[in-house]
């Protein structure tokens, strides 16, 4: 029930994160993307430096392998790259106007979770069942239906 509860409230998160760089890149301007990146990335920091002192004071031991530095610094690239391009996502490029939210946010969680599936199966060996096949298929269709729509 718990990693339920977690599961639920990690969503939330991350829909209201979707939801605020869209209204924060609609309030900022041509070349304020990249600081309501860098502004984006300090809150998370913050965030993150709040729990680490709360785990240190409860006395939590704290060490990584350096193969799993490697990987989190590889994210922190991904994602820092992704919150560069989600602003001007949504801000425009070069006199083309933004995307909307209600087009963009779908149709990259749903690709994120095509790529996701496909990169844990063949990279860490995960073998989604015929109903999770299944939920994949449908969520590429309602993701080109989406874009699609988005054309006219």
């Amino acid at each position: 029930m718990y990693s339920l509860i977690l599961l639920l409230l990690i969503t939330l998160c991350y829909a209201a994160y979707n939801l605020l760089v869209k209204a924060s890149g609609d309030q900022a301007g041509l070349a304020a993307p990249i600081l309501a990146t860098i502004t984006l990335q300090l809150a998370a920091l913050g965030v993150s430096c709040i729990v680490l002192l709360h785990l240190l004071r409860q006395g939590e031991v704290l060490a990584m392998p350096g193969r799993a530095f490697g990987f989190a610094i590889a994210a922190g690239i991904c994602i820092g790259l992704a919150e560069v391009m989600y602003f001007y996502l949504f801000r425009g490029v070069d006199g083309n106007p933004g995307m909307a939210a209600s087009v963009a946010i779908p149709v990259i969680v749903g690709g994120t979770i095509v790529v996701s599936v496909l990169v844990a199966a063949l990279a860490f060996g995960e073998r989604p069942n015929g109903m999770q096949w299944l939920g994949i298929t449908l969520a590429a269709a309602g993701m080109l239906v989406l874009a699609l729509g988005a054309r006219r």
